[in-house]
């Protein structure tokens, strides 16, 4: 059996666009996976239009309760003018919060090209609530940068061919 559907799902946090104005990201089911693995893959944009994220929770697919996910303690990043084969991964540590700010630090994550990874396990959700989401906030500035976001569902509860895996939104 193929790793897809097997061992993980994927879906869209959002598809490749603008960051400026901000993102709201798509709410993604932990209800039959035992996590995810939300990846960041943004282009390099204009000095200071550092991008910021932001981690939610929510009670359903849509309406119900959405609060702040302050379990980021640390994120991994690969970062580079030019990201390459050989770009390397780097953890980067915070105190524990929903948001990401200037991915990296030191100002300059607006200039780079950057793979970002935060990982949530489904034990981490407050008590009620079965779906994330991770928002791209608007670096407040008039520069384009563009971006998407994927969530991996991983360590799924149920396993099939993926024509035959359930919605991961929903």
């Amino acid at each position: 059996m193929e790793a897809l559907g097997r061992l993980f799902d994927l879906a869209p946090g959002w598809v490749p666009a603008n960051l400026q104005g901000g993102i709201t990201g798509q709410r993604v089911s932990l209800e039959n996976a035992a996590g995810v693995t939300i990846v960041v893959f943004k282009a390099a944009g204009t000095a200071g239009d550092d991008p910021a994220f932001d981690l939610q929770q929510h009670t359903a697919y849509t309406g119900g309760t959405t609060a702040d996910l302050d379990i980021v303690d640390h994120y991994y990043l690969k970062a580079n003018a030019t990201l390459t084969g050989a770009t390397t991964w780097s953890k980067k540590t915070q105190t524990a919060a929903s948001e990401v700010t200037d991915p990296g630090g030191a100002t300059t994550s607006a200039e780079e090209q950057q793979i970002l990874v935060i990982e949530v396990d489904a034990e981490q959700l407050s008590v009620g609530y079965t779906h994330v989401s991770l928002d791209a906030t608007d670096p407040a500035n008039a520069n384009a940068q563009y971006g998407g976001c994927l969530y991996i569902l991983r360590d799924l509860q149920i396993k099939g061919t993926p024509a035959n895996l359930p919605q991961t939104l929903q």
